[in-house]
């Protein structure tokens, strides 16, 4: 019982550090975006670039997927998806789309 307890204890205390990490590392990742799309995925009013803030999930991801297949065409799109694994775009669409509009 005390192991249990134990076990639950360091479980507990991991977690906040756990989504401390995965915040920052999905951040890092959608960093990479603002270049483009403004941080957190919000354009400056009159761009001519999409804001992705707010966008629906699946929506997000499946443009993705198609600028990582080749099937959208783009100037830099297509070369930058590539660059990522499926997982990694998923979890930049769910990140793009928690973010409210501009």
């Amino acid at each position: 019982m005390r192991r249990v307890a134990l076990a639950l204890a360091v479980t507990s205390a991991a977690c906040p550090l756990q989504a401390q990490q995965d915040t920052l590392y999905l951040r890092t990742l959608a960093s990479n975006c603002a270049q483009c799309h403004g941080t957190d995925g919000r354009t400056a009013p009159g761009s001519a670039l999409p804001s992705l803030a707010g966008q629906p999930r699946d929506y997000l991801l499946a443009q993705l997927q198609a600028f990582k297949a080749g099937t959208r065409t783009s100037t830099i799109m297509q070369q930058l998806a590539r660059g990522y694994s499926d997982a990694q775009l998923e979890q930049l669409a769910a990140f793009f789309a928690a973010q409210r509009k501009p």
